[in-house]
């Protein structure tokens, strides 16, 4: 298939670079770079991504379908810490 693609200079430079380092066409690298990207195995594919999760405690006087609530509660207490240390 014929098409036109624009490419941004960081690209063409790093497809460039991969025709002088495997002395291949233009249109050899950046078929294998397509390749390379896209159509990874999912062997290759990278780890799925895992985020910590922490305690919290729990405020049985805020319900927990009031975040904002427990926010602005938590922020009203620390106004009020700072300005009774005049800070």
């Amino acid at each position: 298939m014929r098409t036109t693609v624009t490419l941004d200079p960081d690209v063409v430079a790093l497809v460039k670079r991969v025709m002088r380092d495997k002395g291949i066409s233009f249109k050899a690298a950046l078929n294998e770079a397509i390749r390379n990207g896209v159509a990874k195995p999912p062997s290759q594919a990278s780890r799925p991504y895992r985020l910590k999760t922490y305690r919290m405690g729990y405020r049985p006087e805020v319900g927990l379908d009031k975040a904002l609530s427990l926010a602005a509660a938590l922020e009203d207490e620390e106004i009020a810490r700072k300005l009774s240390i005049r800070k």
